[in-house]
């Protein structure tokens, strides 16, 4: 089976990317381990989606039981810091798994370089512009800028797998915690 493999064409970017989808299931089910099943954030959790829910009907203009907009306001407000702050223990929560996940891929990053060092992995369909040239031929002789390095496969395949189990499995985080995602947007009263 082996030797099946190794003759294989693609043999070892499918090595990279099996080993990819094997890293992102044992992370998530340390991180199931360690948090999600834990009742402490099934109820933060709970409580930012109430939270959210909450603000979302209020912002979109459904003032029923408000006379004024001082009083809405402040409403809002206690409701936006009930967010923040629910979503700041969430983190907080996270941060043990956190640390055990990135020892987990540290690890396995370690082992793959060491597996794939100075092997061209795959090539690539295009030659990519400079910056992501550096990071795809990182670590590989010659000058062909089709060849993709291991970290950059692995790169690409953890960031996108890893995201889309999260999804898949329902652990993303709540849709309306402030500074979820790569860029959160800034808050207009600090201003």
């Amino acid at each position: 089976m082996a030797s099946l493999l190794s003759s294989f064409k693609y043999s070892d970017s499918l090595a990279v990317v099996g080993i990819s989808i094997c890293t992102a299931f044992l992370c998530e089910g340390i991180s199931w381990l360690l948090i999600y099943r834990t009742s402490s954030y099934k109820s933060l959790r709970s409580s930012i989606d109430k939270a959210s829910k909450k603000l979302e009907t209020m912002k979109t203009g459904d003032s029923k039981g408000l006379p004024g907009k001082k009083s809405k306001t402040k409403k809002i407000d206690r409701v936006e810091t009930s967010l923040k702050e629910s979503s700041r223990d969430l983190s907080f929560s996270k941060i043990k798994s956190g640390a055990v996940v990135a020892l987990v891929l540290f690890v396995v990053f370690g082992l793959l370089n060491s597996l794939f060092e100075g092997k061209a992995v795959t090539k690539l369909p295009f030659s990519p512009a400079g910056v992501v040239q550096k990071m795809s031929h990182r670590g590989l002789p010659g000058n062909d800028p089709t060849d993709c390095s291991m970290a950059f496969l692995y790169f690409l395949c953890s960031i996108s797998i890893r995201t889309n189990l999260q999804k898949f499995l329902g652990f993303a985080p709540p849709r309306g915690t402030p500074g979820a995602g790569l860029f959160p947007m800034p808050d207009p009263k600090t201003n």
